[in-house]
């Protein structure tokens, strides 16, 4: 009985976590940029007097599905999509730099290079700063152009792409680091596509179905703690009955 209780548990435990992930997944089908979070268990044993033969199910975290998600060009010039493995740098509200493949870009009130939720975008030397009212072109290297009414065009710095040699980790923030939490250094052969922007790498028919597995797998772990609770007070009528 004890064991069955601990298994129906950890299993019920495990599959609300689950669909905690599924859930927000789904809730970022349509934002640009956005991986979807991969979660997995594993089984733990209980450790304690006598033989370990109860085990718990722990949440193993695997990071994030890193396939690229659909490309959508949109003909608006402050919109890039990165190509390959490049990653866009911004400037986390810690101020700590991270990466990003949100590239929906726009500009402040005071002229800086934002992302849509206002962090500052990195160039080579730090955020970019761009004159005001002026017509912007951003080229496959991350350089940008500007040109104002009546003036020639200027280079006003360059978007700083990286290539992670190994994964990055997903930030509390939806934002993705250094696995050390160092700055990455940036890759010259990183390119993107100007006009344009990637979409989402999660499949909403697939996250539905999955929520539905994990909802009838949370029913049935429930069941069976229902079935423990009956068979002990059945057990604990006998007993009384003598």
């Amino acid at each position: 009985m004890d064991r069955l209780i601990y298994l129906s548990m950890s299993g019920a435990k495990a599959t609300l976590q689950r669909q905690d992930t599924l859930a927000n997944n789904l809730a970022n089908a349509s934002t640009n940029g956005f991986r979807a979070e991969m979660q997995a268990f594993r089984a733990v044993p209980v450790r304690g007097d006598g033989a370990s033969t109860r085990v718990f199910a722990l949440e193993s975290t695997v990071g994030a599905d890193m396939r690229a998600g659909p490309m959508a060009s949109t003909g608006r010039s402050l919109d890039v999509a990165m190509q390959g493995n490049a990653w866009l740098a911004v400037q986390a509200l810690d101020g700590a730099e991270a990466y990003t493949r949100a590239g929906a870009l726009e500009v402040n009130a005071e002229g800086q290079l934002v992302t849509p939720a206002g962090l500052p975008v990195l160039g080579d030397g730090g955020p970019i700063t761009l004159p005001a009212n002026a017509v912007v072109e951003i080229a496959t290297d991350g350089s940008i152009t500007t040109t104002v009414a009546g003036a020639r065009p200027q280079q006003a710095g360059k978007l700083k792409l990286v290539e992670p040699e190994t994964p990055l980790s997903r930030g509390t923030d939806g934002l993705f680091r250094a696995a050390d939490g160092g700055d990455l250094q940036p890759a010259p052969a990183a390119r993107l596509l100007s006009g344009t922007l990637e979409g989402s790498n999660v499949s909403a028919v697939e996250t539905m179905i999955a929520m539905i597995a994990a909802a009838r797998q949370f029913e049935q772990q429930i069941k069976m703690l229902q079935g423990a609770e009956q068979r002990d007070q059945g057990a604990a009528r006998l007993l009384s009955a003598q």
